[in-house]
């Protein structure tokens, strides 16, 4: 029996791995998360049976005790102290990172030192502090597993391949709702437009992150943490088909790459087995029904966002943690309609002017830098 905590597990990493558990007798949940999304939450805690449950705040707890009031309840903690006691729950053998924000960096650092394997959804863990990560994991002996459908591809296209030199990592991507168009055309894009993913179900962050090309930012980032290459050596690609969800090049000139339907609960349930693999309900790929695939070079002019991701890993230091601060901060923003969907690199290149520079950050810089990020963000106002 393998069992396993999630941190965030009312969003859609959450509670498609909580899909993968319902079809799965071998695997258990003995812990998990949510910020304030209490109605699913009790629903998954009356039907999982956790030991342990954190929430974002004292009130959201008292609610949630008052609520499960009629059964034996689980052990219910709040803020960032529930997170890290979920993070490093005694009986975890794996912890699913799905939270979203830089909130998931201390946790993942605790569930390490506490030995426990990552399924990493949080991207942002390794692009702020990634150059803390990848020696913390390797100093405890810990797994770090993506979850990203575009990491797992990569990570999927590696084995079998110890000590054999990677030329060159092809990062696709679907371009987004906006693929194609202008600048000017994206002038009065709205929320709902931006929320128009052509392929995948996300959450909306992600989703806005995938139309400015962000995500493919950060995703870059974190590439060249998980697998220990320069960023000259990844190349994104647009693919609209989603079918092919990354690729490696090595040196001979051979390409391998993973191919799917554009289903996270794949790159979810590899995490949880690796490296076994396990039967996934749902449709398969049809290459006769695709009939071709497409890739084509990102425009990096009018989704100036990717490039700016770029500079900012050529800066290193507390860069990457501005740029996805500054990302987080405008993204809120524009759902809140507040801004517009063109303001939300512009804000990302102001931070990465203004924010002071620190070469080699701890903790507690990352952590400095994220507020001081969100204070300039404010200035402007």
């Amino acid at each position: 029996m393998k069992k396993i905590a999630i941190i965030g597990s009312t969003g859609s990493i959450g509670t498609q791995t909580l899909s993968i558990v319902d079809e799965n007798d071998d695997l258990s949940v003995v812990a998990i998360s949510c910020k304030s999304s209490l109605d699913t939450f009790e629903k998954q805690i009356r039907k999982y049976r956790p030991s342990l449950v954190a929430v974002g705040d004292e009130k959201a707890a008292a609610d949630l005790k008052a609520r499960l009031s009629d059964i034996d309840a689980p052990e219910i903690m709040f803020g960032m102290e529930g997170l890290l006691a979920v993070a490093t729950h005694p009986d975890a053998d794996i912890v699913v990172t799905a939270v979203v924000g830089m909130i998931g960096i201390r946790p993942t650092i605790a569930a390490i030192e506490a030995k426990k394997d990552i399924a990493l959804a949080n991207k942002e863990t390794l692009v702020c502090a990634g150059h803390i990560i990848i020696p913390l994991a390797k100093k405890m002996g810990v797994k770090i597993l993506p979850v990203d459908s575009e990491h797992s591809a990569i990570f999927q296209s590696l084995q079998g391949n110890d000590g054999n030199k990677i030329a060159k990592i092809i990062l696709t991507c679907s371009g987004g709702p906006f693929r194609g168009k202008s600048y000017d055309e994206l002038e009065h894009v709205t929320v709902a437009d931006a929320l128009k993913h052509p392929n995948w179900a996300m959450g909306k962050k992600i989703t806005i992150d995938s139309a400015t090309m962000v995500n493919k930012g950060l995703e870059v980032m974190e590439a060249k943490w998980l697998f220990n290459v320069s960023p000259q050596k990844i190349q994104v690609t647009v693919h609209p088909q989603s079918v092919l969800h990354s690729a490696v090049e090595y040196e001979d000139g051979a390409i391998i790459g993973q191919m799917g339907t554009p289903d996270m609960r794949l790159p979810i349930l590899y995490a949880l087995y690796y490296p076994k693999r396990m039967p996934l309900s749902g449709e398969r790929l049809d290459l006769f029904g695709i009939g071709h695939m497409d890739f084509e070079k990102p425009d990096m002019e009018t989704f100036f966002g990717l490039q700016l991701a770029f500079d900012a890993m050529d800066a290193g230091g507390n860069m990457p943690t501005v740029y996805n601060a500054a990302n987080e901060r405008a993204v809120a923003m524009f759902l809140e309609e507040k801004i517009s969907f063109l303001r939300i690199p512009e804000i990302i290149s102001e931070c990465m002017t203004e924010v002071e520079f620190i070469p080699d950050p701890t903790l507690d810089d990352i952590l400095a830098t994220e507020q001081e990020t969100y204070s300039f963000i404010d200035s402007l106002n």
